[in-house]
């Protein structure tokens, strides 16, 4: 008992209640802080911040005006911009328009010498606080903090990749698949979903090239992989386009429109079919033969017009053969039609034919399209087995 009221005592000195305020203090603070940055909370922390630096700012160019131009009052205006919310900047630009005139007034007249509060100055500083209004308040309406803007894009970049990212094979098979965004941005408008269904006997890959490029068809290719990465394995093959047909109808893009192939194998046989939707030809290298064959099925673009129906082609992978399926950007350039760059892909991939298409689908892309400014996509399906023989 006394050992209790010790301690009870103890907890009761004044250092210990300082200790125990200071502690509350700077956890509700560290809360805000993370809060403010993960843009749930109060902008209260940044406009304190930014309000003090403004007098600090007004202080140093009245001691020294040649060092700390009065034009850098632009500084807190241009942070605020970045992290205040509209309301808040209208505070900070109070404070700012009260330290020019304060600058104004003891540096004396513009014309009586350098380092004045001039004209110049009180239009840049305007001119700033303009922009960043204009900022502020897209950032608001729009709902995305920019704190949280980088974030957001790193993460919808890798649901894409996630989503494309395709399934273990059995022995005996290799998949491979290279995708390169226009332009050298982190998003495109090519994608890829797949999944091992009917017990993991039969893939499906379905590789999509979505109206437009980079960045402009990296949201709708984000909502276009999900929607149909839930489709896939749920519908029987024949279903698949048809309802991703009329899923792009009911969304009423203004560049509504996408192609898609859709390949079925049987992973056991070798059988496949394969379902277009005014997608570029796949192609199949024949093991005896060493030649490639193009596999047309035909087909509508999605998105064009309700009850499009789309037709198979089928086919079979014996040990040796590989089937190649890619997007329109590899292939077709402004100065160059799909049969000549079919052509060359085919070309540049008989080099493989003898070493094996082990990682060569990275590498076919940089030989055949590298500096084409489209989205490109290249996916590999090899059954292995004896090399095949050349042409």
């Amino acid at each position: 008992m006394a050992a209790g009221r010790e301690r009870r005592a103890e907890a009761d000195t004044f250092t210990a209640r300082l200790k125990k305020q200071w502690h509350r203090a700077r956890t509700g603070l560290r809360r805000s802080a993370v809060d403010y940055f993960r843009g749930d909370g109060s902008d209260w922390i940044a406009l304190a911040g930014l309000l003090l630096t403004v007098p600090v700012i007004a202080s140093t160019t009245l001691v020294n005006s040649v060092w700390c131009s009065p034009a850098a009052l632009v500084l807190p205006i241009v942070a605020g911009g970045l992290l205040l919310r509209p309301a808040s900047l209208l505070g900070l630009y109070a404070a700012a328009a009260t330290a020019l005139i304060v600058e104004s007034v003891q540096l004396g007249p513009y014309t009586e010498g350098p380092s004045r509060v001039t004209p110049g100055v009180v239009l840049v500083v305007a001119a700033c606080g303009f922009f960043g209004l204009l900022i502020a308040q897209f950032r608001s309406r729009v709902g995305v903090p920019w704190r949280r803007g980088g974030t957001m894009l790193f993460d919808l970049r890798e649901r894409i990749r996630v989503q494309s990212k395709l399934p273990k094979l059995p022995l005996g098979w290799h998949r491979e698949m290279a995708l390169r965004p226009a332009g050298g941005q982190s998003f495109s408008g090519d994608f890829v979903v797949a999944a091992r269904t009917n017990g993991g006997r039969t893939l499906e890959v379905v590789l999509t090239d979505v109206s437009g490029k980079g960045m402009d068809a990296g949201s709708r290719a984000l909502l276009l992989s999900g929607a149909f990465g839930g489709l896939l394995g749920s519908l029987p093959p024949h279903a698949f386009l048809p309802a991703a047909n009329g899923y792009l109808l009911r969304q009423d893009w203004d560049e509504g429109f996408a192609t898609s192939i859709h390949l079925v194998l049987d992973l056991d046989s070798g059988d496949y079919e394969l379902f277009s939707a005014g997608h570029p030809p796949g192609l199949q290298l024949s093991a005896g033969s060493g030649r490639w064959e193009e596999k047309a099925a035909e087909g509508p673009l999605l998105g064009v017009y309700d009850g499009a129906q789309f037709d198979p082609v089928k086919g079979s992978l014996r040990p040796g053969d590989v089937l190649m399926l890619f997007t329109d950007g590899l292939v077709e350039t402004s100065d160059r039609d799909i049969v000549e760059g079919i052509d060359r892909l085919t070309g540049e991939a008989d080099r493989y034919v003898a070493g094996g298409f082990h990682g060569a689908a990275w590498h076919l892309i940089e030989a055949v399209a590298r500096d084409v400014n489209d989205d490109r996509a290249l996916l590999l399906i090899c059954r292995e087995g004896p090399a095949p023989a050349r042409a």
